[in-house]
Parts: C-alpha cells; sequence; structure tokens
C-alpha cells in the first residue's frame, strides 16, 4: 500500500504511546484517522492535537476487549468516511509474575486485551477491507516477547506469540486468495510509553482482589520501569511501520539484542534443545 492521502486509518491504543505516535504519522501522510482507546480524556486530547495539525480526525472510545465496542467502531468510522484502508490493532497491556500465581482476572484482562482485541479487529474490519477490493493493509501489534519467551511474564508473552501466530494465518490467507489486502505484525523491543501504568485502564469488571507485590513482581516491575526510562521513541517504530506498510513487509521486528534473542530461540527449536536463557539487555 503506498497511497495515503485522503485514504482512512483506525488506530487502537490511539491516546498515548505507539498508537499516538502512529496517529500522527499516518496524519502527516494526508490520511483521515480514527483514534480508538478506553481512555476518554486522553483520546479527546490527542484527536484534537491532530485535529489542530490539520488531520481529519475522529475519536471512538473503545474497550477493544469487547466485540460489541469494536463492531460499534467500525460502523463509526464508516458512517464518517464511508471507507478505511488500514487498520491498525495496537491496544496493549501488561502482568508480570509467577505464570502459576497471575491471577484468572489478570490473565483474562491481558489475554483480553492483547489477543482478543487482535481478534475483534480481524472480525470487523476485515470483511469491509475485502469487500472494497482496493489496496488496504492490517497492522498487528505483537512484541519481540511474541518470538522471545521470559520469566515472569507469561501473560504477556502468551498473548504476543498468540498475535504473531493469528498475524501469520492471516498472511497466508490473504496470499492464498491473490487478496490486495496486505498484513503486518509489529514487534517492537522496549519503547518509551506508559504500559507500565496501564493498570489505569482496567475495567472494574477486570479487577483483582489486592495483593501484596509478589517478589517476582517487583523485579518485573523495576526492570521494565527501567527499561522503559532507555526504551526507544514511539516515533521510531511508527515510522517502522510506515515502511513496512508501504514495502508489503510482514515482519517488522526489533534490532541488537532482541533480534539475537529471536534468533537463538529459532536455534533451540531447530535443534531440539533445552530453551536458553539469554535475556536482551535492551
Amino acid at each position: 500500500m503506498d497511497q495515503f492521502s485522503r485514504r482512512v486509518a483506525v488506530v487502537t491504543g490511539a491516546a498515548s504511546g505507539i498508537g499516538l505516535a502512529l496517529a500522527r504519522r499516518l496524519g502527516a501522510e494526508g490520511m483521515r484517522v480514527v483514534l480508538a482507546d478506553i481512555e476518554a480524556g486522553p483520546l479527546e486530547r490527542a484527536a484534537k492535537q491532530l485535529a489542530a495539525s490539520g488531520v481529519e480526525t475522529l475519536a471512538v472510545r473503545t474497550d477493544v476487549s469487547r466485540a460489541d465496542d469494536v463492531d460499534a467502531l467500525a460502523r463509526r468510522t464508516f458512517d464518517a468516511f464511508g471507507a478505511v484502508h488500514l487498520v491498525c490493532n495496537n491496544a496493549g497491556v501488561f502482568v508480570g509474575g509467577n505464570s502459576w500465581e497471575v491471577s484468572i482476572a489478570d490473565w483474562q484482562w491481558v489475554l483480553g486485551v492483547n489477543f482478543w482485541g487482535v481478534v475483534h479487529g480481524l472480525r470487523s474490519f476485515v470483511p469491509l477491507l475485502l469487500a472494497h477490493g482496493e489496496e488496504a493493509h492490517i497492522v498487528n501489534t505483537a512484541s519481540m516477547a511474541g518470538l522471545v519467551s521470559l520469566p515472569f511474564t507469561a501473560p504477556y508473552c502468551v498473548s504476543k506469540h498468540a498475535v504473531v501466530a493469528l498475524s501469520e494465518s492471516l498472511y497466508h490467507e490473504m496470499a492464498l486468495r491473490g487478496s490486495k489486502l496486505g498484513v503486518s505484525v509489529l514487534c517492537p523491543e522496549v519503547v518509551a510509553t506508559q504500559i507500565g501504568a496501564c493498570a489505569r485502564n482496567r475495567p472494574p469488571g477486570a479487577a483483582s482482589p489486592p495483593a501484596a507485590e509478589t517478589p517476582e513482581q517487583a523485579l518485573v516491575r523495576a526492570a521494565l520501569e527501567k527499561s522503559i526510562e532507555r526504551g526507544i521513541p514511539p516515533d521510531t517504530i511508527a515510522d517502522r511501520v510506515l515502511r513496512a506498510v508501504r514495502e508489503r513487509r510482514f515482519y517488522v521486528l526489533a534490532e541488537d539484542d532482541w533480534r539475537r534473542a529471536a534468533e537463538l530461540r529459532c536455534d533451540d527449536v531447530r535443534q531440539a534443545r533445552n530453551p536458553s536463557f539469554a535475556p536482551p539487555q535492551g
């Protein structure tokens, strides 16, 4: 997909971080941008910011873990603009801890947003993208944690591995039908976002009972905070995504230690050896 001007993009998780960077970058290409996020206040501020820079925008408060919300997002998009050409299923959350100690509510919340949010996005938008027959593209945000498994991050890693697998299946399905719909899976390294504070976005029904922080959770929280401090800018990720969409390139990957860690995991699988523990430093 190399024509962007006056075309329509939908970005979830668009009120901050990677989502907001994507919305800005796509708006700068002349796209009309629909911003979706569960945080109403920041969402409205982001939409006003883009509109002030000349981008035609629509803000739709959306809980991507709810199929009805994503269906409503698709309807609002078509009511406003009559079409959609680029969908970025980007919303994401994080929970850490020992895999067997993570609460059911935490598992459901992380999978609900990170994995089911993408499923809902595909179910709501792919039929519409195929129906108009124009060149279009889907970008699903996974993570390098979708290619590398680390301790104390099981819900997040599981959800992101699932997004990679789902995206690969979708890519093959589009290729087999000769579709003009391209597919990319975004696997960034640690990015300077607010994901460490994502608990602020938990709906009341997704809350866990209060519990003391475990040593493993404290370890992950400290590591995440430290990593985010030196994380790469979201604008860098947005630039990577735009290049991949232009090139119809599927894998949008990190570099350096994260890429090497993913290659090491592939070697473990190829050689049927036990998983290596070599966590990326960045």
